[in-house]
C-alpha cells in the first residue's frame, strides 16, 4: 500500500483549497492510481509562519503498480497543472502532493526520500493516516500512527481540526 498526503493553503484559478485537493485526487485517479481510502479534510495553521493562510490536507491510501519515481513524476505534473510555482520552503502553495510511504520501501535519493523524512512529526500526516489506516506502521521507526501522535507536543495535537467534509470523486 501507498500513503499520499495532499495539502493546499492557497486558492487557485480552479477554485478554493478544497477544489485544488479534489482536482488533484481526480487527476491521480486518471493516472491509474487506485485509491482505496481518503481521509476527511484536516485544517492546520501554516508552519512555521502562522500568519500565512491555514492548510487543508487529506491522506490517501492507494495502490500503484509502477515505481515510486513514476508516482513522483505524476505528482509533480499534477502540481504544475494546478499552478504550483517554485517558492521558498514553507511558503504558501496552491497544492503539495507528498509520497509518505511507498510499499514500506526505503529510498534516499536527491529527488525522493521514502518514507517521507518528517512524516512522523507532522500532525496533518499522522491524523489522516490514523483515520484511514489505523494499523499502519512507520517503515523505519516501526511505530503506529497513534503512538507517533502521542509523541507530538500538545500544541501540535490540539491545533488540528478534522472537518466534516470529504473529497468527492466524480465517476
Amino acid at each position: 500500500m501507498i500513503h499520499i498526503n495532499i495539502g493546499s493553503n492557497l486558492d487557485s484559478r480552479y477554485g478554493t483549497r478544497f477544489d485544488n485537493i479534489t482536482i488533484a485526487v481526480q487527476l491521480l485517479v486518471q493516472s491509474n492510481i487506485k485509491i482505496k481510502k481518503i481521509s476527511n479534510f484536516y485544517e492546520t495553521p501554516s508552519y512555521p509562519n502562522q500568519n500565512f493562510p491555514k492548510f487543508l490536507n487529506v491522506g490517501i491510501l492507494a495502490n500503484y503498480e509502477e515505481s515510486c519515481l513514476s508516482l513522483l513524476n505524476i505528482n509533480k505534473l499534477i502540481e504544475k497543472k494546478l499552478g504550483r510555482l517554485k517558492s521558498k520552503k514553507n511558503e504558501p502553495r496552491v497544492i503539495d502532493i507528498d509520497i509518505i510511504d511507498f510499499k514500506k520501501m526505503r529510498k534516499n535519493r536527491d529527488e525522493l526520500i521514502i518514507p517521507h523524512p518528517k512524516c512522523h512529526l507532522r500532525n496533518f500526516v499522522l491524523y489522516p493516516i490514523l483515520q484511514i489506516d489505523p494499523n499502519w506502521k512507520h517503515p523505519i521507526l516501526k511505530k503506529n500512527a497513534r503512538f507517533l501522535i502521542n509523541k507530538l507536543s500538545l500544541k501540535f495535537r490540539i491545533e488540528i481540526t478534522r472537518l466534516n467534509k470529504n473529497v468527492n470523486i466524480k465517476p
